[in-house]
């Protein structure tokens, strides 16, 4: 949730609000709520002072006069009651209002839609098309079986089969083993959270669209584990000494993908069902740009370390979401599309998805709330993508990347689907 402080007295702030297309009649209407909310809260807490004083008055009246210092105390109770309702009113009015409006953005991302993001810097060659791209080698392969998946769950479903599910565990070992010595701690979290999570973690009410729904428990599947490792330190006040806290989160992961009909249809680029390993930080206020720039660091040596071409590029304010005050995408070079497509992102939420779920520290200057931060470490499914594309040879066969190797126990895949080596 946003500061309603910095709303009321920073512009830059404001201005980072409505850079993300926020209406300022919406800014306005929050500022209005906010202000009739701590009216209302002054009235309130001085009544129940002037209450509580009356009360402790009939203690100390003398008989004759108790009756009156009775009738007078139960006046004051019923319109404190009465205000006490109207406060919890309103506050529900404004807590509405707020939860509409997005984290504003850091003053380092460009303004502008979709594609007017900044390139922050390109590493590797970028490749020419291959013989066949990721959908149909995957078939040729046997690494993905779509055909016989949409026929069993519908469009966007497939099995991952063979070899590529050694490569899928491939993927998962070397990485999560990688962020375990940066001081990460592995998680395998919930999938399925209750509707006050999703708000909490920042993700409801803006991205319920994206969400699959069970509807007769009301629990809600994740389209990440950021979610879950959002809820790990809920309600709780953590120790400035101990921060960053590092968690490295991989589950299996649902998204609707309302809103691309019709987009990458073929293969597993953009599916129902992936699994990946997400990392989320809780770090001190002052320190989470640094944070940022960490998490970033790492995404960059995995997808280097696979040795796929890539891109940074800092999101332009329209396209950040509903949490992020800055996020940067890795983009990898797809040669079937010569063009640059998304596998990672890491976000700053400084200390939007904090307050909803009162996450707080204690230490140094006495203590507030921590930035919360996420990445993603390695999204299995679209890292299979690039890679059929950019190790496979033109004899039809396929080679492990190299730092696989040791975790799948064989160096390529013949094109009838041997394991070689």
């Amino acid at each position: 949730m946003i500061d309603l402080r910095r709303l009321r007295d920073d512009p830059a702030y404001r201005r980072g609000a409505l850079d993300k297309g926020v209406n300022a009649d919406l800014l306005d209407r929050v500022c209005a709520a906010d202000a009739e909310h701590r009216e209302l809260q002054q009235r309130t807490e001085e009544l129940r002072s002037r209450s509580n004083a009356a009360s402790r008055d009939i203690g100390r009246a003398d008989p004759a006069e108790r009756p009156a210092k009775i009738e007078a105390a139960g006046e004051l109770k019923a319109e404190l009651t009465a205000l006490e309702a109207e406060l919890a009113t309103t506050e529900l009015e404004l807590r509405d209002l707020a939860l509409q409006v997005p984290n504003p953005a850091h003053e380092s991302v460009p303004v502008g839609g979709e594609d007017d993001y900044a390139v922050v810097r390109e590493h590797g060659e970028r490749s020419d098309p291959p013989a066949a791209d990721h959908a149909i080698f995957g078939d040729a392969i046997g690494f993905v079986d779509t055909e016989r998946a949409v026929r069993m769950s519908g469009s966007r479903f497939a099995y991952v089969t063979g070899p590529a599910v050694q490569l899928q565990f491939a993927l998962v070992q070397w990485v999560m083993g990688r962020l375990v010595r940066e001081g990460f701690t592995p998680v395998v979290p919930p999938v399925l959270v209750r509707e006050e999570m999703m708000v909490e973690a920042g993700f409801f009410p803006t991205d319920r669209a994206q969400v699959y729904e069970v509807d007769s428990d009301g629990l809600f599947l994740v389209g990440t584990a950021e979610v879950a490792l959002a809820g790990l330190h809920r309600g709780e006040r953590l120790v400035l000494a101990d921060l960053p806290l590092r968690y490295a989160g991989y589950s299996t992961c649902f998204r609707r993908e309302a809103g691309t009909y019709g987009k990458d249809t073929s293969g597993i680029f953009r599916v129902h069902q992936f699994d990946k390993v997400e990392m989320f930080s809780y770090a001190a206020p002052d320190r989470s740009w640094e944070e940022l720039e960490a998490l970033l660091a790492l995404q960059e040596e995995i997808v280097a370390g696979l040795g796929l071409p890539y891109r940074v590029i800092n999101v332009a304010t329209g396209d950040l979401g509903a949490a992020a005050a800055k996020k940067y995408d890795i983009e990898v070079w797809l040669p079937s599309e010569a063009r640059f497509r998304e596998l990672t992102s890491c976000s700053n939420y400084t200390d939007y998805s904090a307050r909803r779920l009162q996450t707080r520290y204690t230490g140094g200057d006495g203590g507030g709330l921590v930035h919360t931060l996420n990445g993603t470490a390695c999204a299995i499914g679209r890292t299979l993508v690039f890679l059929l594309e950019h190790y496979q040879r033109p004899d039809g066969s396929f080679a492990v990347p190299e730092v696989l190797q040791p975790w799948t126990g064989f160096s390529a895949v013949s094109a009838d689907g041997t394991r070689v080596g």
